[in-house]
């Protein structure tokens, strides 16, 4: 059987086009649909709400964290797709004593790239992965080329050197604490090819921080996300008093943190929240 390296250096025996492939990732699941897998997708999480018909027909083996084993076990997979960040370890490695597991590690979009042409590769879709690459990077490149002044991020000022700096941002995913991120995540990344400097970017994965903090760096623009903590009009009602010269706006989580398929619409949003902030 073929052997295939994963994004944290493991190596797996799987079975030329895998037929039960089991998804612990809801991006990854996304891409698998849109790589043309069908019926050889046998198990999702139940956070894998893209697509809405394999939501509603596949085996939900648990979320993310929560994987039951059992039920994993019950659909004999010849191939599970995980993630170093959004599962548990443990079970990772215990599913791995049975089954191979391919693990990606992805924090930038680099990475995201290579997981997209690698799971092409496993699952014998490399060609429709490649388009998928090719399409993505067109995108960006579209996105650098297009972005407005003042609007380019730091990954792209090779390209646009007499763009002005971004604007300094913060980016927040939970609430009760405030939850935030690093200039170590996919999440930071996506946010300097929107055109944002991330005021935490000095701070590692996903620091907790507080409203006195966030007075004190008194960002332009506080970007609330929609995912994994919904955040709503009502916490922008609440935030907004308390810091009075920033910018306050609900972004489309997915959009900012799913890598795999769904990168085909991130320049095109991008392009659009710049607009939605320029004009306001």
């Amino acid at each position: 059987m073929p052997i295939f390296t994963d994004q944290c250096g493991r190596s797996i025996s799987v079975a030329h086009s895998p037929q039960r492939i089991v998804s612990l990732v809801p991006s990854q699941t996304e891409l698998l649909y849109d790589l043309g897998l069908g019926d050889r997708v046998a198990g999702i999480t139940k956070f894998c709400i893209h697509p809405n018909e394999w939501f509603r027909t596949k085996t939900r083996i648990g979320g993310t964290k929560t994987i039951k084993i059992d039920t994993i076990h019950q659909l004999q997979p010849d191939l599970i797709i995980a993630n170093k960040e959004e599962n548990v370890k443990e079970q990772v490695e215990e599913l791995a004593i049975r089954y191979p597991v391919w693990v990606s590690d992805v924090n930038n979009l680099d990475d995201a790239l290579e997981m997209i042409t690698d799971i092409g590769k496993i699952t014998s879709t490399h060609e429709k992965a490649e388009e998928t690459v090719q399409a993505i990077r067109n995108n960006f490149e579209a996105l650098a080329a297009n972005l407005p002044t003042g609007q380019a991020g730091s990954r792209l000022q090779t390209c646009l050197p007499d763009r002005q700096a971004p604007d300094s941002a913060c980016y927040l995913i939970w609430k009760k604490p405030y939850i935030t991120v690093g200039g170590d995540t996919f999440i930071n990344n996506m946010l300097q090819y929107a055109g944002f400097t991330n005021i935490f970017a000095h701070l590692n994965r996903y620091p907790e921080i507080t409203i006195s903090q966030l007075q004190t760096l008194n960002p332009r623009l506080l970007l609330l996300s929609s995912e994994p903590y919904p955040f709503q009009q009502k916490h922008i009602d609440e935030l907004q008093p308390q810091l009075p010269d920033t910018r306050i706006v609900l972004v489309d989580g997915e959009v900012f943190s799913w890598y795999g398929s769904r990168l085909l619409k991130a320049p095109s949003y991008f392009t659009e929240l710049g607009k939605q902030i320029s004009d306001s």
